[in-house]
């Protein structure tokens, strides 16, 4: 069975509805990138198209056939990929490298054949006791060595530096997908077989780029010994001459029939004893990536689980995945020790089965000592590169399990870039506001990547200078809403439209802190020198955190040190140094008391009288700091907008919903009690 027997179908290349248009300036690290415009293009300095068709498994294979045609889909998406590091778009040094490796490779193999001619040459002086040509031999021999083992040195340096270079371009290219348009957090809102990116992008990506350079070495090396060396075979041995019941058989080049059976023997006995071995790769990379994973969260959420007292709880879900992780070294450690077996079996006999088989002619006269030195040494090599499966067997499945999960990854990240390219899902469209507004949600609805809606079609329009309040129970999606205004969530339909030039900053619950000095953190999504130490000093003072003025240049992990209110501050301050014109806060104040909270939105109201905002929160106490509040409720179907309420009476008539709400036909807009 083979590959083919995978459906394929065409991908629609049309741009996202809206992508003519242009799209706001944001200031904070949700910001994206402009929209694909559907032009499938090669790897390119870290940045990639999807495979020009999506590919299916048959709906006439078995569930079996159908995992075993993915799999090898999967080695084929990788390769589709990694091969771009030779192409014109690759690293410029890939081919020089790689052709320079080949040739050192091929001028080795030269210095071997020129070692094993000395071999027979030496032993045959030794046998005749010729002192001269064993002291001319002896000063042969040092260049011999000093030159294949500069060749060798050179191999290593080609080898490693190809391998090294070729694991940054493709992890910069992975990378980079993995961050455009905010794919590293919608990966977490689909299905598919991504879990643990970054130790995909990490460790197997390492192995992933390592082990093909060490195989494509390895089976030319092998090649060339083995038909180098088989040629010297055939010519030692020439032809054996076996008595069998009165008769004579002849047997021509019996030690290369000898040596093709052995490895034969031992290759297929590798097989058949490893054919569990990528499986059972698979499952112990997946095993450790997940036990990576669970300490990386309770570091992540160290304050949390101490405050709690979950160190226990904790503990029994390390022990579970440390168990598995176990558990799957257990099976592998017996692959390994099968493999073994046979590897450490096939070393002992190779030497001594090429002797044996030339004592017969060397006892009659037929064959010199050095003959049969030349022959073992020969034997050895050919057996070797013959037996290059069984030494090798382990880490070709511990590669092709790497391959598959790295390849995994990007057929997830492919179905997001085809979602971008694509109207099948439905995207939501992003540009330019007309008339007075701001910021305007035209017949935006919000959905999951399946189709489930989650908001449905919202029609508001946001002027400049507004402050707009969006309520809602718990789960009615306003979470989700705002995220669609900031352009994290894709999937829907309608339009976020924005006026031209606009800068766009999101504080959310939980504002990211990055690793490096304070200063770093302040300044975040910008460079740390972007603000004076006065500018940025001045700023933490406004939000009330001047007492860490002096650890400013302080390189500390700061997400640990921080309170929970403490970083919700420091966000604030990032407000006053960016200076965006429409702020989106997700609940940007929960861990701050009523009394901090009324002074950060009061600072902002006065360091930023001109700013727009965008609240979702679920205390009433903001309402006072808000000009409009809507409320999302949640039905079946998706949330849809009930009601939009001036809290500021303003002077004139807005028609800021262009229909009725849904469930009462009417609109429930009215001013706020004075």
């Amino acid at each position: 069975m083979s590959g083919a027997k995978f459906k394929r179908k065409s991908v629609e290349g049309a741009k996202p509805r809206g992508a003519e248009k242009s799209r706001p300036e944001k200031a904070s690290a949700v910001e994206a990138v402009p929209e694909p415009d559907g032009q499938a293009a090669p790897e390119v300095n870290g940045q990639s198209a999807p495979p020009p068709e999506v590919v299916e498994p048959s709906p006439e294979l078995t569930p079996e056939e159908a995992e075993q045609a993915r799999k090898r889909y999967l080695l084929r998406r990788f390769w589709i990929s990694a091969r771009g590091y030779w192409g014109r778009s690759g690293d410029r040094l890939a081919l020089p490298f790689t052709i320079g490796l080949l040739i050192l490779i091929c001028v080795n193999v030269g210095f071997q054949y020129g070692i094993n001619r000395w071999n027979r040459a030496i032993f045959d002086a030794l046998e005749q006791r010729d002192a001269h040509t064993v002291y001319v031999l002896s000063a042969v021999f040092v260049p011999l060595v000093l030159g294949s083992g500069s060749l060798v040195v050179a191999q290593v340096y080609l080898r490693m530096t190809i391998q090294r270079r070729w694991r940054s371009w493709l992890t910069t290219a992975v990378i980079a997908r993995w961050l455009a348009n905010g794919r590293y957090y919608q990966l977490n809102l689909v299905s598919g077989d991504h879990p643990n990116p970054e130790a995909r992008m990490t460790e197997d990506l390492r192995i992933a780029t390592e082990s093909p350079v060490d195989f494509t070495a390895g089976v030319l090396n092998a090649f060339l010994s083995a038909s180098t060396f088989i040629v010297v075979l055939w010519t030692i041995g020439g032809a054996l001459t076996l008595p069998i019941g009165g008769e004579s058989i002849t047997i021509p080049g019996f030690l290369v029939i000898t040596a093709m059976i052995y490895a034969a023997i031992t290759s297929t006995s590798m097989v058949v004893i490893g054919r569990n071995f990528v499986q059972l790769s698979e499952r112990k990379n997946q095993a450790e990536a997940e036990l990576r994973y669970t300490l990386t969260r309770v570091r992540e959420n160290g304050e949390s689980i101490a405050l709690l007292g979950g160190e226990e709880e904790e503990r029994s879900g390390i022990d579970r995945n440390f168990g598995h992780v176990l558990r799957q070294w257990a099976l592998l450690t017996g692959q390994h020790m099968r493999t073994a077996a046979v590897s450490q079996g096939s070393s002992l006999f190779a030497p001594v089965v090429p002797i044996l088989l030339c004592a017969p002619k060397f006892l009659e006269g037929s064959m010199t000592l050095g003959q049969v030195m030349q022959a073992a040494s020969a034997f050895a090599i050919v057996q070797g590169a013959f037996g290059w499966l069984v030494d090798n067997y382990p880490r070709l499945a511990d590669w092709n399990a790497c391959a598959r999960r790295i390849a995994s990854l990007m057929m997830s990240l492919d179905g997001l870039e085809r979602a971008e390219q694509s109207d099948a899902l439905g995207r939501i469209s992003r540009g330019e506001t007309e008339g007075g507004a701001i910021l305007s949600l035209d017949d935006l609805s919000v959905t999951l990547d399946d189709g489930t809606a989650v908001v449905k079609e919202t029609e508001v329009a946001i002027e400049p200078g507004e402050r707009v309040l969006v309520a809602g129970e718990s789960g009615s999606g306003k979470s989700t809403l705002v995220r669609a205004v900031a352009g994290l969530w894709p999937w829907g339909g309608g339009g976020v439209n924005f006026r031209a030039g606009r800068r766009l900053f999101m504080l959310p619950q939980r504002p990211y802190i990055p690793s490096g000095t304070l200063r770093r953190a302040v300044a975040y999504p910008a460079a740390a020198d972007n603000w004076t130490l006065d500018k940025i000093n001045a700023a933490l003072d406004k939000v009330g955190l001047n007492y860490l003025a002096d650890r400013i240049e302080e390189d500390a992990p700061w997400d640990q040190i921080l309170s929970g209110g403490e970083k919700q501050r420091l966000a604030f301050a990032r407000l006053l140094l960016h200076t965006p014109d429409i702020i989106v806060l997700d609940e940007a104040t929960s861990a701050l008391d009523e009394k901090s909270q009324d002074k950060m939105m009061e600072m902002v109201i006065h360091e930023l009288p001109d700013v727009t905002i965008i609240s979702v929160a679920h205390r009433a106490e903001l309402e006072a700091f808000h000009s409009r509040k809507i409320t999302l409720e949640r039905r079946e179907g998706g949330a849809k907008l009930v009601s939009d309420i001036d809290l500021v009476p303003r002077k004139g008539r807005r028609n800021l919903l262009g229909r009725a709400l849904w469930g009462s036909g009417a609109s429930n807009r009215k001013a706020a009690r004075p």
